[in-house]
């Protein structure tokens, strides 16, 4: 019988080679070793030797283009040099940021990272906000009236594309698919109004929350995973980490707590306006819908979460929770 390899849509790269190549490419000790950490829409792997640790980043195939990478190391660097709080690439030996790999499935792309000191804090105190909304300015201080040549966040991108791409897997006849029908038919001609032209915009990061950042015992705090960056009004990154908190503090007496001192920090950097606050929670939905693209565009990673149930009740089920806490809150302040 002839042997035939079975093509494949996307792989796990060894852990012991990948080790190898990085440290023939970037000069490494002999002792470094090379560990899988996490597989998701990119995959990731520890380098760590007896002085020094590594995060290597491995890009699916046809993810990101060599393009769209190089434009996420330019922003960091010029984050890096204005001393943001980043893990940044770091080049090899022939000056080169970008590896690529020749994986079954095609060309994959690799990038090594400076290692975040800290540990990921899901459940984070007032203060670790604060740092956090004081980081955040500081990044927008630097990327406002910028652009980068990625993706532009806006009614298309945010909330017509993600749509399209969900009805793959869910019925448009579904309560929960006509629901969020209704959100994109609201809030598209509510972003697309003229006198959003005074918001800020600017390169965002578009993924600000617990699990893309480390923070030390000194509340330090370090970003990465740029991986989702563009262009777009800079509310979103605000919007993003508020709803992310308003999910995970399920006591929404310490979240107002905790959003405020997050807030704080932001506008102890950077003034937020009434108009970019009142974005908070309609931004929130655009994003909410945009992941919900992401996952079905990349239906080989999160396939786990494309299913009726995980629509209807992790989903929709938080959207509607809330689109009801700020219009509440709304009532209440009148």
């Amino acid at each position: 019988m002839k042997v035939t390899s079975f093509p494949v849509i996307t792989s796990t790269l060894s852990a012991k080679e990948l080790g190898q190549f990085t440290k023939e490419k970037y000069n490494l000790n002999e002792d470094c070793t090379c560990t899988l950490f996490r597989t998701g829409i990119n995959h990731t792997y520890f380098i760590t030797g007896s002085t020094n640790k590594y995060v290597l980043r491995v890009y699916s195939h046809n993810w990101r283009s060599e393009s769209d990478i190089l434009e996420e190391i330019n922003l960091l660097n010029t984050l890096k040099e204005n001393g943001i709080g980043v893990s940044y690439p770091i080049a090899d030996i022939n000056n080169n940021f970008i590896q690529t790999i020749n994986a079954p499935e095609g060309t994959r792309y690799a990038l090594l990272f400076s290692f975040a000191e800290g540990d990921k804090i899901r459940i984070m105190d007032k203060e670790t906000c604060f740092s956090i909304g004081s980081l955040m300015a500081k990044f927008h201080n630097i990327t406002v009236n910028q652009k980068s040549d990625r993706v532009q966040y806006n009614t298309e991108t945010l909330l017509k594309l993600p749509y399209k791409y969900a009805t793959a897997y869910f019925s448009e006849e579904l309560p929960e698919m006509r629901f969020i029908k209704q959100q994109i038919e609201e809030l598209s001609p509510f972003f697309e109004k003229a006198d959003l032209n005074s918001i800020p915009k600017g390169i965002v990061h578009m993924d600000i929350w617990y699990d893309n950042m480390n923070v030390t015992v000194k509340n330090e705090v370090t970003l990465f995973d740029f991986d989702f960056c563009g262009n777009c009004w800079l509310i979103f990154d605000v919007a993003y980490f508020c709803k992310q908190l308003f999910h995970i503090e399920a006591n929404k007496e310490e979240y107002e707590r905790k959003v405020q001192s997050f807030l704080n920090g932001y506008q102890s950097i950077r003034n937020l306006s009434a108009n970019e606050l009142q974005l908070i929670p309609k931004a929130g939905v655009a994003l909410w819908i945009y992941y919900l693209g992401v996952q079905s565009s990349r239906f080989d990673w999160s396939n786990i979460f494309l299913t009726e149930n995980y629509l209807k009740i992790l989903f929709v089920g938080r959207i509607k929770s809330w689109i009801e806490y700020h219009e509440t809150k709304a009532i209440t302040k009148n």
